[in-house]
């Protein structure tokens, strides 16, 4: 079964590769999607791909790389988006 969302990860997240080691997370599970890092200090992050997987990386958000401090990781459903192929960082 699929799940679609957004998660919005908030604490200390810039500035600390956390685009780079949530993109490897994806791509080893073999998730599509990107992440993004927003104005307000947050990284946003769109995820698609099996419900198992896809929660196994939401629960490895409230890690996120060594030098990461994750406040809140809030996940909410998305509609899929079209010519999705791997998993990206945008800017």
């Amino acid at each position: 079964m699929q799940k679609i969302v957004q998660a919005r990860i908030t604490g200390h997240v810039q500035g600390v590769a956390y685009r780079a080691w949530t993109r490897a997370a994806a791509l080893k599970l073999g998730l599509t999607g990107w992440v993004m890092n927003r104005g307000d200090g947050s990284v946003l992050a769109h995820l698609e791909g099996e419900r198992k997987t896809v929660d196994e990386l939401l629960t490895l958000m409230w890690q996120g790389p060594g030098a990461a401090r994750v406040q809140d990781v809030h996940e909410q459903e998305a509609a899929a988006e079209t010519g999705l192929s791997g998993f990206v960082i945008r800017h």
